[in-house]
């Protein structure tokens, strides 16, 4: 009679072994290229106030003439300026003590879920830089420093004339990943491939040396987009990000977490505050191409 062998099945054996587990893990996290590559100005009391000076038309000359008098130069500046106050993005989170305090091995419960949520936060914090009426960066373009695409598609005669009006020290490019994408495939069928750049461990496209930064934050109208080219950082009078540094329960620049309280259920709910604007300090500094095509349905000639 054949012996019989007894082994341990999959499943079984499975109760014994150990889970590597991974944190949540949320899809909607992007990485946010625009607030890396901004410099960032600390406000000191929320308010940050843009001094102009005015336009004028006096003389600068190297010498006068034989007794004549030197011109008075003088420029006056805007009595009312800009002043941004910084906005407010919140959010609240709500967690069952007793979940936080039964399951916390090996991953903290509270800690994953202020994760979770400073994350979205962050997300918020991007989307208003650019689309918030009042700052946002597309709202807050000069009408002298936009042009449209010339034949639909973002062509490299469209991204050249872009950096004639934004040539004064330009950084980077700001556009959708699709424009991009839509911008290389011009490229390639006019036989002139954009180089790429290495920044913050990741390839970009470029063009005349300058990346183009991809953020899906820029909205699609249909088939359409913008694309943005910008000079940045307060010594260049370009665009800045404004932060409030300093804040009560900071947990990293301008963003703080406070505990709000436990309630007689037992949830305690957290406060999560993030403050932020954006400044264009000159009106050169910020140029778009307006209404770029998208679509790659074309034949190439």
């Amino acid at each position: 009679m054949a012996e019989r062998r007894n082994s341990i099945g999959e499943r079984a054996a499975r109760q014994l072994a150990n889970t590597t587990k991974t944190p949540p893990q949320w899809r909607g996290a992007t990485p946010r290229w625009l607030t890396q590559m901004l410099p960032w100005t600390p406000v000191e009391a929320g308010v940050y106030r843009l001094n102009q000076a005015l336009d004028d038309d006096f003389e600068v000359r190297c010498s006068p003439e034989s007794g004549e008098q030197l011109p008075r130069a003088l420029s006056d500046y805007d009595v009312q300026p800009r002043e941004y106050v910084l906005t407010s993005i919140t959010t609240t989170v709500e967690i069952d003590t007793r979940v936080s305090d039964l399951f916390r091995s090996p991953m903290d419960q509270v800690k994953e879920q202020l994760t979770l949520a400073v994350e979205k936060l962050k997300e918020k914090q991007e989307r208003e830089l650019l689309n918030n009426r009042s700052y946002g960066l597309l709202n807050n373009v000069d009408p002298d420093m936009k042009l449209s695409a010339r034949s639909g598609r973002p062509s490299p005669d469209d991204m050249d004339e872009l950096i004639s009006m934004v040539w004064k020290e330009p950084a980077f490019f700001l556009a959708h990943p699709k424009a991009i994408a839509a911008f290389g495939r011009e490229c390639t069928r006019r036989g002139v491939p954009p180089a790429t750049t290495m920044l913050f461990g990741s390839h970009f496209l470029t063009w005349r040396g300058l990346p183009l930064v991809p953020c899906d934050k820029l909205p699609l109208r249909g088939n359409k987009t913008d694309i943005l080219l910008l000079r940045t950082g307060e010594r260049k009078r370009g665009v800045v990000g404004l932060f409030q540094p300093g804040i009560p329960g900071e947990v990293s620049p301008s963003l703080s977490v406070r505990l709000m309280g436990i309630n007689q259920a037992g949830a305690a709910y957290y406060l999560l505050s993030l403050y932020c604007s954006v400044a264009v300090l000159t009106h050169d500094a910020l140029g778009m191409l307006e209404g770029v095509a998208l679509d790659h349905y074309y034949e190439y000639t």
